[in-house]
């Protein structure tokens, strides 16, 4: 069941809001259906970004491995 609150955006903040309402959907009394969406997707990326953050490592790298890449690619970058 939805809920209603009241949100205070910048100025700045609501103009996007709005203009991207009336982008995807033509009006902008869609604005509360366009915040959702927005809130949505930033909070399954947050929670996706804490998983990766706080997941076992895929696969290891050994030190030596590591320092060959590291010493490889700042002799690219210097133009070596």
């Amino acid at each position: 069941m939805p809920k209603r609150t009241t949100i205070v955006f910048d100025d700045d903040v609501y103009k996007k809001l709005v203009d991207e309402s009336i982008r995807r959907y033509g009006t902008a009394k869609a604005l509360s259906k366009v915040v959702n969406e927005i809130v949505r997707k930033g909070l399954s990326a947050e929670r996706e970004l804490l998983q990766l953050l706080y997941s076992e490592r895929a696969f290891k790298v050994a030190e030596e491995d590591f320092e060959k890449f590291r010493r490889g690619l700042s002799k690219t970058l210097e133009g070596r």
